[in-house]
């Protein structure tokens, strides 16, 4: 089939100087070129395939082919038990795995208007910050790198290993990490991960000032950000923009500050935001963003309370001990009239979490049984992929990866 842009046709004109009052005659008539960027591209950092539409090098239009890494998640969400779909959330944006799981749990225990205990939310909301900075650390440096700033992508990733090693002592993972739980967390931290924690506090915000030392006085970096990819405040909520990306267009907006959950009612930080809306904003905003971070980790390690890390929650749901079964074929009939999961209350909830992307929220509907009977997921990634078009008309080929990279999309969690 092909494709609509095909057959359109540029058509230039030409204005006499002598006579510039008079109509314009074409002169020359160039065909639009169209440009396969992907799927298989190292600057995507995933599957994603841009069909571009092109005068010379200047982007006429930009269409993202998305679907690459899809996987019925959300359906899959249907074959199991409410814990049971955890670590699915893991294999989303697997930059960012805790995240996903923070945001899957909220959201069951919104509908099952459960209250966790004081230090579970503590341990949790350390946790999250601690993944933002590793999140905005992958992003910096890969951003970084398909730029041309080659020695920040080693300096990211050599702090970034702290942390991955922190998470492989705190759940026996490093990439798809799975310790958030419905109630609480998995298990306590030990004396040494937080002694761990408080060390890298310290040793952390030189390390910032260090990235930012590397590229504000880099000018091809300062080029390549600073007036690239500039949407407005009203565009980028019309677009359904968030996290970074909206905050970077001058909208002071974050479910942290905006509906507190977890602990972040009970810290002091505050939420940097942009002005110009462009590409460098973007990138300023992740800086300031791990500093905060790390205000809130130093903050709620000082203050962490004691007292158990989950509530009372049952992970299964038995048949009643008095049921008898007189065959095989009976118990396997039975067994299907009882939730293998706890049971949730029929309903329908929406909870959003304020990740490193952006929003990330689940929508549950519940028909009263241990699964979900639907599940959806609004991903921040997918969401960012709507603007691309807007944001990229009228730049170079050259902008596409650094358009694609301020958004810092994942291509399993937009695809799902």
């Amino acid at each position: 089939m092909k494709h609509p842009l095909e057959d359109q046709r540029t058509t230039v004109y030409k204005v006499d100087p002598e006579h510039p009052e008079s109509p314009s005659l074409p002169t020359l008539r160039t065909e639009e070129m169209m440009l396969n960027m992907g799927p298989q591209h190292p600057s995507t950092h995933g599957v994603l395939k841009v069909v571009l539409a092109l005068e010379g090098e200047r982007i006429v239009k930009a269409i993202p082919v998305l679907g690459f890494l899809h996987r019925g998640v959300e359906k899959l969400a249907e074959d199991g038990t409410y814990q049971q779909f955890i670590p699915h959330t893991d294999r989303l944006d697997y930059i960012c795995a805790m995240y996903n799981n923070f945001a899957y749990c909220r959201a069951v225990e919104k509908l099952m208007d459960m209250k966790l205990p004081p230090r579970a939310e503590y341990l949790r909301t350390i946790v999250a910050e601690v993944q933002r900075i590793i999140g905005h650390l992958f992003w910096l440096g890969t951003q970084a790198l398909d730029i041309g700033a080659m020695t920040v992508f080693f300096y990211t990733f050599r702090d970034r290993e702290i942390l991955l090693d922190f998470f492989d002592e705190l759940c026996g993972a490093r990439l798809t990490t799975s310790w958030y739980r419905i109630g609480g967390v998995e298990r306590d931290f030990t004396p040494d991960l937080i002694e761990k924690l408080r060390r890298f506090v310290d040793y952390f915000p030189p390390k910032i000032d260090e990235y930012v030392t590397f590229l504000e006085t880099n000018r091809i970096w300062l080029a390549r950000t600073k007036g690239v990819a500039v949407i407005s405040a009203e565009d980028a909520i019309n677009f359904g923009l968030s996290g970074p990306t909206l905050r970077g267009s001058g909208v002071d907006y974050d479910l942290r500050k905006f509906e507190p959950y977890a602990a972040y009612g009970e810290c002091e930080w505050s939420v940097p935001v942009g002005k110009n809306g462009d590409t460098y904003d973007r990138y300023w905003i992740r800086i300031e963003e791990m500093r905060e971070s790390l205000k809130m980790v130093r903050q709620l390690l000082a203050k962490l309370p004691d007292g158990p890390v989950m509530a009372s929650v049952p992970s299964v749901t038995l048949p009643p001990k008095d049921k008898v079964f007189n065959d095989l074929a009976s118990m396997i009939q039975q067994f299907k009239l009882f939730s293998l999961g706890f049971p949730a209350p029929k309903g329908e909830i929406y909870c959003g979490t304020e990740a490193a992307k952006g929003e990330l929220g689940f929508y549950i509907v519940s028909n009263g049984e241990g699964k979900p009977y639907r599940l959806k997921i609004r991903a921040p990634s997918f969401i960012h992929m709507g603007a691309f078009d807007y944001m990229a008309r009228g730049y170079m080929i050259a902008d596409i990866v650094t358009i694609f990279g301020t958004y810092d999309i994942v291509m399993g969690e937009c695809d799902r």
